[in-house]
């Protein structure tokens, strides 16, 4: 039988148990892949990690290097999930497909030793807004209960009216988003779709803490920092951080992931002292030259 840790910190190293998985989702079974750390005994937090790719492209592989890392540098379970792309299966179903991992996480937690409270998510670029749109339907749906949110380089505006032109010929491009855009909400009235589109909300209290990562040269970090102090002005603990990157590099920059897995650490073993220095995520906003 699996033991509680009583508030004790496990140990972390590189060496991970990683397995292949099918989970119900939206239009069908999506792929999912789950890291655990295979030194760490007992009951584990765990992460929802949904990859980039703008809506239409990106898969478990792409996301296997970053989600290597969380799970052994948090300590934690990392869940990747493999969600409907698009235009073969447009908006609603990547949302829908992970609230239904969420759900499925949550109620097999016991099976693969995992804190059922203990619970948050993260992603990149599309990723990063299927998790912003998981907090909002995880509150309106009373479940699963999530205690934070960390999105990196999130697409939140499908209008391209907040684009950061000033970054020059950085990545991704306009026409690219707008392809994009164009695949996953055909239809006009769903770009005000909270879910589609978190930026629009007009009720964003009660969600959980959030850090969003952007990029200096990353055309979408506006939009992702306006959509930061939408969240601070929600009451929503809130970290704003700015990288010295491109919109493609921030999935592996160090600095990011260092604050990444200390954020999702602070969050997921609370009664754990990593660092008394970081943060207590307050509202704020910070850049980070390195």
């Amino acid at each position: 039988m699996m033991s509680s840790y009583d508030n004790v910190l496990p140990r972390s190293t590189g060496t991970l148990q990683v397995a292949d998985l099918c989970l119900p989702g939206f239009a069908g079974q999506i792929d999912a892949r789950l890291y655990r750390p295979a030194d760490v005994e007992g009951s584990l937090p765990a992460v929802l990690y949904f990859h980039g790719g703008g809506f239409v492209a990106g898969d478990l592989d792409e996301a296997d290097p970053i989600a290597r890392r969380l799970a052994a540098t948090i300590p934690a379970a990392v869940l990747s999930v493999g969600y409907s792309l698009a235009p073969a299966l447009p908006f609603p179903a990547a949302p829908e497909d992970a609230h239904a991992a969420a759900l499925w996480l949550h109620a097999q937690a016991a099976t693969f030793g995992i804190d059922a409270t203990r619970l948050a998510c993260a992603g990149h670029d599309a990723g990063a807004t299927l998790a912003a749109a998981l907090t909002l339907m995880a509150r309106d749906r009373l479940g699963p209960p999530l205690v934070a949110q960390a999105l990196v380089g999130p697409m939140l505006d499908p209008s391209l009216t907040r684009l950061d032109h000033r970054a020059g010929s950085a990545e991704p491009q306009p026409n690219t988003c707008a392809r994009c855009y164009s695949q996953y909400l055909p239809r006009v009235a769903e770009r005000l779709h909270p879910y589609a589109t978190p930026l629009e909300s007009r009720r964003l209290a009660g969600l959980p803490p959030a850090l969003i990562a952007t990029g200096a040269h990353d055309r979408l970090r506006c939009e992702a920092e306006h959509y930061g102090a939408a969240l601070i002005n929600a009451g929503v603990p809130t970290q704003v951080t700015r990288y010295a990157a491109g919109h493609a590099e921030l999935p592996a920059h160090p600095a990011l992931l260092a604050d990444l897995a200390a954020f999702l650490r602070h969050h997921l073993w609370p009664a754990a002292s990593f660092n008394p220095d970081f943060p207590s995520f307050q509202s704020l906003k910070t850049e980070r030259t390195s």
